[in-house]
């Protein structure tokens, strides 16, 4: 089975945005059996919230649920519970460096890094666009399962 983490600051925005949206993409190629995956947060603002309403609702609007998700911070154990963790930009992978001690396996990585354009995918919290970060998000999200798919 292979453990993907997805990761971004409060955990209500963009790695549940990537979760659900991998999460959609695993199953429409019936590869669920495959694949754990989940999401977290690199601070504690934010625990136990729902997923941001903005997510939520763009992704009803695809068809994809959120239901029962609610955030939770990436502790120094998932290090060694998840084969990838992904971080969403650059900041998310200097705080999950803090949190983990270190990367010694190469499991992080930031999602657009396995696209051929890598770039940070802007927090739509601060940017209220969900579109532009929607469609960072499919497009890692395509990238990575080609790639985790091809081994």
């Amino acid at each position: 089975m292979i453990k993907v983490l997805f990761v971004c600051h409060g955990n209500i925005c963009r790695s549940p945005m990537a979760e659900f949206v991998f999460r959609d993409m695993v199953e429409r190629v019936h590869r669920s059996a495959q694949f754990y995956i989940a999401s977290a947060a690199t601070s504690t603002e934010e625990i136990g919230n729902p997923v941001h309403y903005g997510t939520r609702d763009l992704l009803r609007r695809k068809g994809i649920s959120t239901a029962g998700k609610y955030a939770r911070q990436m502790t120094r154990r998932d290090y060694q519970e998840y084969d990838y963790l992904i971080g969403m930009d650059q900041w998310n992978i200097r705080n999950m460096l803090r949190i983990t001690g270190g990367d010694p396996d190469g499991k992080i990585f930031k999602l657009l890094d396995f696209t051929d354009h890598p770039r940070d995918i802007a927090d739509p919290w601060y940017t209220g666009d969900f579109e532009t970060t929607y469609a960072d998000v499919l497009e890692g999200c395509q990238a990575l399962l080609e790639k985790l798919l091809a081994k």
